[in-house]
């Protein structure tokens, strides 16, 4: 077995235990790097130089004795979207090609203190908006499992490097299901922390109130130590919450006596693929002979989430991205008569299709006329479903549901339909509009052998007890089998 396809938990003794030194890790990963890569395309810049420099600067400080963080050489990749300092941030969009950020996001900062060996950064759908990464104005990332298929979105580049052994560990963001969903596409671990949780500062923002960072991996004790490493306040972001946050990596226990699930109706209706439904269930009834306890709930507002989600969403979007105006940083038109003329032209050539289409959406429910219409209501039915899962935690401990309503589709399939695109999020969504804590977890392959996705929510910072359900899951299943056997079409 090579380094690249270990654990971050296993690496971490071996590396304490000098099984092995972290420069060769790190030149493991490389190499798996140059061997997938050109099929894969997880990675909008590779930093090998940088990423063996740091690699030799903890290999001497475990040889002097030094005391180092539980992570420390561990190889990870960072998506596009989170400030790196000195190294490229891009956002996979023409629009910040060539930007290079002057400062580190909170997260970036965390993890080069804690010693972590960045690799680079992490292919993405444009501004995070999309659901495969077909967006991305770099290259598509294809689905390690079958490389005919999406690896979903819009953290796809990280989730994909996961699955394809180019990284033991990443970062992604999720604003509507963005880390949760291609976790589950690629057969990943991956988990949306509470809103205010991990600092936003240095996020290139999507919709401001709904972002939130959060790792993935190939086990939930990898996931645990990365949100220990990454959570805690930051005076930087107004939202971030000033509380003790334990260190979940430490407190994992897999015992579910007694625990109360809740199986909402609604996640397991129409549009759900039969095959997503019978695994989610099967993982339910596994729960249920280890001593959980199942209770049916029903959270009705479900229905109106992606409609409340895209107006909320492209409305903040709309907002956030008038920045990149051509004025300060980023791509410029380079023919252009006057300032509006820049403006125009500049907006036009740097953003892709599905950037447009919500900064449109956006700017329109906001507009005079509309906005009690549209924008209005979506605020009062956000506030409905934040009361429904409240009501629902009194009931029970934590949510399952479906992560997806299908296995990964083909590359092409969907991107010339924006509506059932968007329809991938259906069961992600309503956890960002509501800030709470859920996690994607492997549940089994359909009949095509792609995976698919056990979601878990939790009420607000209960991190501890939700990844204690997913640990005590990834018992009962023998560890997850995340690692593919790259191919085109799944046999």
């Amino acid at each position: 077995m090579r380094l690249y396809e270990k654990n971050a938990s296993e690496l971490s003794e071996m590396l304490r235990a000098k099984q092995c030194s972290a420069s060769e890790l790190c030149n493991d990963v490389l190499d798996r790097i140059n061997e997938v890569e050109n099929e894969i395309g997880a990675f909008v810049t590779v930093d090998a130089e940088g990423a063996k420099e740091n690699a030799a600067r903890v290999d001497k400080a475990i040889a002097d004795g030094e005391k180092l963080h539980p992570l420390a050489g561990i190889p990870i990749g960072i998506k596009d979207n989170i400030s790196t300092k000195g190294m490229r941030t891009t956002c996979s969009s023409r629009m910040l090609e060539n930007y290079v950020p002057p400062f580190d996001a909170f997260v970036a900062d965390k993890v080069k203190s804690a010693g972590m060996t960045i690799l680079g950064k992490m292919n993405m759908d444009e501004f995070a908006m999309g659901s495969s990464t077909e967006t991305s104005y770099m290259h598509l990332t294809r689905n390690p499992h079958n490389t005919e298929c999406v690896p979903g979105g819009s953290s796809g580049g990280s989730a994909a490097a996961v699955a394809a052994g180019e990284a033991v560990v990443t970062l992604g963001s999720d604003t509507g299901g963005s880390i949760r969903q291609p976790a589950a596409l690629c057969g990943v671990v991956g988990m949306k922390p509470t809103y205010g949780s991990v600092s936003r500062y240095g996020l290139v923002a999507f919709a401001s109130s709904l972002d939130q960072i959060g790792p993935m991996g190939r086990s939930v004790k990898d996931v645990a130590m990365v949100q220990s490493l990454i959570c805690g306040h930051d005076p930087m972001d107004a939202t971030s919450k000033n509380m003790e946050y334990p260190d979940y990596a430490a407190g994992l226990n897999e015992n579910v006596q007694g625990l109360r699930i809740g199986i909402p109706k609604e996640y397991f209706g129409n549009g759900i693929d039969d095959s997503v439904k019978s695994a989610v269930m099967e993982a339910v009834k596994q729960y249920e002979s280890n001593g959980a306890v199942i209770k049916e709930i029903s959270l009705p507002s479900t229905e109106y989430a992606i409609n409340t989600y895209y107006i909320i969403a492209s409305a903040e979007a709309s907002s956030n991205l008038a920045r990149f105006d051509g004025v300060k940083y980023g791509y410029r038109a380079k023919d252009y008569t006057n300032l509006i003329d820049m403006y125009e032209k500049t907006r036009s050539e740097g953003f892709g299709d599905e950037v447009k289409r919500r900064i449109m959406l956006g700017t329109f429910v906001l507009s005079s006329g509309y906005f009690d219409a549209y924008y209005k209501k979506a605020k009062i039915v956000q506030k409905n479903i934040s009361q429904e899962f409240s009501n629902a935690f009194e009931q029970c401990d934590i949510i399952a549901t479906p992560t997806v309503p299908a296995s990964a589709f083909k590359i092409g399939e969907n991107i010339g339909d924006p509506i059932k695109m968007y329809y991938n999020d259906v069961c992600t969504v309503t956890v960002n509009i509501a800030g709470l804590p859920a996690i994607s977890l492997p549940c089994g392959k359909d009949g095509k052998g792609m995976p698919m996705g056990l979601q878990l929510i939790g009420d607000k910072f209960t991190e501890q007890k939700l990844l204690n359900a997913a640990y005590a899951y990834e018992k009962m299943c023998g560890g997850f089998d995340t690692l593919a056997k790259i191919t085109g079409e799944a046999k």
